[in-house]
């Protein structure tokens, strides 16, 4: 196994498909503005290729370099903005899509697991639309590869009385933050200091090497779908409540210091899930695209 902190480490950084032939991760936070590489092919030949053809010419043939497009375009798009998370309800620790899947206006389907869904079926469409097209399923790949990290993430699976944690004040050691941006940035900026001297790339590695070893007999059960649907968001978001349930919020008060014992017990849950998400948009693309 890899030396990550405290077994299985994890971040949950958003995982996007950058180069062709392997898939990528970067952090689920807009302002931390790195990607990871997993060293390993994931992507068909087919899907390589389609996501070649899709990605837009300032990309340089990388989807890395497009990684955090959803979050900046916010700024113009802000019909996005309700799509990038989904909030339960009186802190359930269940998800409901019929329930739980609309915006503070109560538009059904606007929600992180309703937009995987959309930009699923407009993809699918690839084969068949015209050239003249090709810049809307463009759109559809960076919001897709961007939304299945999100949802892979706890806290963009969170409750809605407290924004998924963004409301609730805490210090992260000495500094003081949200326990949202906790869990999209200060867990893995921290794991990275910690154990891999502030390197990218030991983090890549170590989370690389689980996959093909510790969690390789685990792997295929990630990808499978219980629905004939492509992506199984019902799956994602149900674990990423469950984890932000038993990982994420137990424990914490505002104005509580979350350091070294938080810190050791959450980041495997941060890797796990940044594995997943990796391994399941990979398994996305590969069967929309053949």
């Amino acid at each position: 196994m890899a030396i990550l902190p405290s077994a299985r480490s994890l971040r949950f950084l958003i995982f996007t498909f950058i180069e062709t032939n392997s898939p990528m991760f970067y952090l689920f936070d807009e302002e931390f503005d790195v990607c990871f590489c997993l060293r390993q092919s994931r992507l068909s030949r087919a899907a390589a290729d389609a996501v070649q053809r899709l990605l837009p010419e300032y990309a340089n043939g990388e989807l890395a370099n497009v990684c955090i497009w959803a979050d900046r375009i916010k700024f113009r798009y802000r019909w996005s903005s309700a799509l990038h998370y989904v909030n339960t309800p009186e802190s359930l620790c269940t998800y409901q899509y019929a329930r739980d899947c609309k915006d503070e206006n109560g538009v059904e389907g606007r929600c992180v697991a309703g937009a995987i869904n959309n930009y699923t079926s407009q993809l699918l469409t690839y084969k068949t639309r015209s050239s003249s097209s090709q810049y809307n399923l463009t759109e559809a790949l960076l919001f897709l590869s961007h939304f299945m990290g999100d949802i892979h993430q706890p806290l963009h699976v969170g409750f809605a009385e407290d924004k998924g944690g963004n409301t609730i004040e805490v210090h992260w050691y000495t500094r003081k933050q949200n326990l949202h941006h906790i869990w999209d940035s200060n867990i893995i900026e921290t794991a990275e200091e910690k154990f891999y001297d502030s390197s990218v790339d030991g983090l890549i590695d170590a989370i690389q090497t689980n996959i093909t070893k510790e969690w390789t007999d685990e792997v295929e059960e990630w990808e499978k779908c219980n629905s004939k649907k492509i992506a199984c968001t019902d799956i994602y978001a149900s674990e990423s409540i469950r984890a932000a349930c038993d990982w994420a919020y137990k424990g914490v008060t505002e104005g509580a210091t979350l350091a070294a014992q938080y810190f050791s017990t959450r980041v495997p849950v941060v890797y796990l899930r940044l594995a997943q998400g990796g391994v399941r948009l990979a398994a996305v693309l590969n069967s929309i695209f053949g």
